[in-house]
């Protein structure tokens, strides 16, 4: 297993013990505390303290990885669909720079088919029986 992995395997715990604690306000908690560590990340760049700065970082991760197992409660969305999501896009914007192509291209025609996706899923469907 991955140091990534157990570190999502270590979120899913916490995830499970933040949801029967008062302070907890879904995806809203972890949002709040990703805000707070960005600001600590910036302060302590000019500090050039490597291992604080290391330190930041993976608050910023864990604070993603608990962002994300919220929204899949609240929302329905799946973390691998989100990596996939990922993966796909920026294979795309890379695959294009090395190419010669433009970034501000690739990604607003990412965003057109983003749009495209969504209102082909808003559409109503219907099945005959």
């Amino acid at each position: 297993m991955s140091d990534l992995e157990n570190l999502l395997a270590i979120a899913q715990r916490k995830f499970i013990f933040d949801q029967t604690n008062s302070w907890y306000s879904g995806s809203n908690t972890y949002l709040s505390a990703l805000q707070d560590e960005v600001s600590e990340v910036l302060e302590e760049i000019p500090k050039q303290r490597k291992c604080h700065l290391e330190d930041e970082l993976g608050d910023i991760l864990w604070n993603y990885l608990n962002i994300i197992l919220a929204l899949e409660k609240e929302t329905g969305i799946d973390m691998g669909s989100v990596v996939q999501r990922a993966v796909n896009k920026y294979e795309q914007r890379i695959s294009a720079i090395e190419q010669g192509g433009s970034w501000a291209e690739v990604k607003e025609k990412q965003k057109r088919a983003l749009e495209k996706e969504h209102s082909e899923s808003a559409k109503p469907r219907f099945h005959n029986k």
